[in-house]
């Protein structure tokens, strides 16, 4: 801070002159009093905006208690969407997916067969054990296999819209592991007894699940368009993405990003408008069940919170 290079010096500070009480005495703009006042007001703002934060965490808590319970199947459900809308796809276009691989990608005809049906196989085998909460492990490998397999195989690995919106699906994924991991544990657990410390696994899935979850909005943000609407939701959106990761208020904050991501994808995404014969149609269905497995991850933040590695749960300790 500066020091007082003469006695009318409106930023002085005192010297400890015994004649009088010095300029920060005299001079009210920086007195004491207004010094605390200022603190206390910036505080009372912070502590007014974490109120109404848990004002509507409640309220929101409230309104979604009855869909509550269904929250952890309707999460993996909507995980897994966007496989069985793939498998669901090549099975449909079956000559023109074996025509791309085979004669574009130059992989031969009987290792392209081999690889789409075995992708098919994988899917919804994956993606009912994941629904099913059974054999979480096995399910969630088998869809791993599937997305880094069609990223080589389609030749999109270094595509980077399709990098991140598969990396957002990952993240998901790695969500459903988490809660796998967690499962396992109380069913090793002795009845009555509380669960250990936990420091198996788990909690690196959430983390990791949560941050790559997050970007396929930042993918999105980068590319849009900025009018006033857009740069409002894009704040809001970016602010939960950040509190999502770091896990603070993470419950409101997923919620948030499922409102916003609900938003645009039934806005920008309605692939029903266009003929099926059109590649725009499949583009925008792509895009639409990419979103709802992003969606459904969010939901298991929803539902459990953050997990061990967040602000949320040190809050708990401390």
């Amino acid at each position: 801070m500066p020091i007082s290079l003469g006695k009318n010096n409106d930023y002085s500070l005192p010297l400890g002159n015994s004649d009088g009480p010095g300029d920060y005495g005299r001079n009210p703009k920086y007195s004491p009093s207004n010094y605390f006042d200022s603190t206390a007001s910036d505080e009372g703002f912070l502590n007014k905006l974490q109120h109404y934060s848990e004002k509507v965490d409640t309220f929101l808590g409230t309104v979604g208690a009855p869909i509550q319970p269904y929250l952890p199947v309707l999460g993996r459900s909507l995980i897994v969407a966007t496989f069985f809308e793939d498998g669901f796809r090549i099975f449909s276009q079956w000559e023109d997916q074996v025509s791309y691989i085979w004669s574009f990608r130059g992989f031969p005809r009987f290792i392209t067969v081999l690889f789409l049906a075995l992708n098919i196989v994988l899917m919804y085998v994956g993606s009912i054990s994941v629904i099913t909460h059974k054999k979480l492990i096995a399910g969630v490998g088998s869809l791993l296999f599937v997305v880094v397999s069609q990223a080589l195989m389609y030749g999109l690995f270094f595509n980077f819209s399709f990098f991140v919106r598969n990396l957002s699906v990952i993240g998901g994924l790695l969500m459903v592991v988490s809660d796998a991991f967690v499962h396992d544990r109380r069913l090793l657990s002795l009845p009555g007894l509380p669960l250990m410390e936990d420091k198996d696994s788990s909690k690196y899935f959430q983390l990791a699940g949560r941050v790559l979850m997050i970007l396929l909005f930042l993918a999105y943000a980068m590319n849009e368009r900025f009018t006033f609407g857009t740069s409002f939701g894009i704040t809001i959106g970016l602010i939960s993405c950040i509190l999502v990761v770091i896990g603070y208020k993470a419950r409101l904050s997923a919620a948030v990003l499922v409102i916003i991501l609900l938003y645009r994808n039934l806005t920008s995404n309605q692939y029903w408008n266009f003929d099926s014969s059109n590649p725009i149609y499949d583009f925008l269905k792509y895009e639409h069940f990419q979103i709802l497995s992003i969606i459904g991850g969010l939901l298991l933040v929803v539902n459990s919170g953050a997990g061990a590695l967040s602000i949320d749960e040190k809050k708990k300790i401390y």
